[in-house]
């Protein structure tokens, strides 16, 4: 059996995520993403996360948001697209 080059660290987990969860990861990137996840809880739990959050996505519209949260929501994201790190 062929050892995986280099272990992921979870930075590099968490940016493969979505094309883990939409099936577009290669043979070799899925094993090195799940070999991570059997050893990482906190990937794990980023990972369940993740599925939630799709699985809500699916089932509320922008039309079922409340105009103030939607609102405050923009602003975030606007915040967090000048400075990331604040």
């Amino acid at each position: 059996m062929r050892l995986l080059s280099r272990s992921l660290v979870c930075q590099q987990a968490v940016q493969l995520m979505n094309d883990y969860v939409d099936g577009t990861l290669s043979r070799r990137q899925r094993r090195r993403l799940e070999a991570h996840l059997a050893d990482c809880d906190a990937c794990t739990a980023y990972l369940e996360q993740l599925r939630v959050t799709i699985r809500a996505s699916a089932v509320v519209s922008v039309d079922d948001i409340d105009p103030a949260v939607l609102e405050s929501l923009v602003e975030l994201f606007e915040r967090y697209q000048e400075d990331p790190d604040t």
